[in-house]
């Protein structure tokens, strides 16, 4: 799937419409997880359908290639769902990050589903089916919503124009390595081409 072309005619996951559409972002400030050498590095918005496609095949040539998956959130905002969204992942990830990941793909496969007035019932029952019970305020000092903001105004920073933003960051010796990768079929070779760029 070219990621690029699709979110062109999908105009629900578009940021913006100007003559500079679509520009390459700047993924030089990407971060890695302690001791990962290559990984992928993704912006993407829960309630985007775009996204929901995506994600899972993301996850997919993570495991193939044993490289981490970095989620970072980038809620649109007139889709009125996923900000809220991406706060009750943020509280799934401080039971466990494995945890935050799961909820993640349950949202994106229920997506349809989903509606502002069911999206806290759907945390609960997927707590429940984790024996866990979500609290009645997850976000009582706002530290959840602040971390989904400073990732949404970090992708506005690097110049993110639409979502799923997807790049493959390596750690080098030199200047740093990163590409964007606009077609997930490409995503194995990007991980490889990474991996041999960061060995030089």
């Amino acid at each position: 799937m070219n990621l690029r072309r699709a979110a062109i005619l999908l105009a629900t996951c578009l940021v913006a419409t100007s003559p500079s559409l679509f520009a390459a972002a700047d993924g030089s400030r990407l971060q890695l997880p302690e001791g990962a050498q290559v990984g992928i590095v993704v912006f993407e918005d829960l309630q985007c359908p775009d996204c929901a496609r995506a994600h899972p095949e993301l996850l997919r040539v993570a495991a193939s290639e044993k490289v981490p998956v970095v989620i970072r959130d980038f809620p649109i905002t007139r889709h009125v769902w996923a900000f809220p969204a991406a706060v009750l992942a943020r509280w799934f990830g401080t039971q466990s990050p494995a945890l935050e990941v799961e909820f993640r793909s349950a949202v994106f496969h229920q997506q349809p589903d989903i509606r502002p007035e069911n999206l806290r019932e759907f945390g609960e029952k997927f707590a429940a089916k984790h024996n866990l019970q979500l609290p009645p305020d997850v976000d009582p000092d706002g530290r959840l919503a602040a971390a989904v903001q400073a990732d949404f105004d970090f992708g506005r920073e690097i110049g993110l124009e639409y979502v799923p933003l997807v790049f493959v960051v390596g750690r080098g010796n030199d200047a740093p390595h990163w590409v964007e990768v606009t077609e997930l079929e490409k995503l194995p070779t990007a991980i490889a081409d990474m991996r041999k760029a960061t060995q030089r």
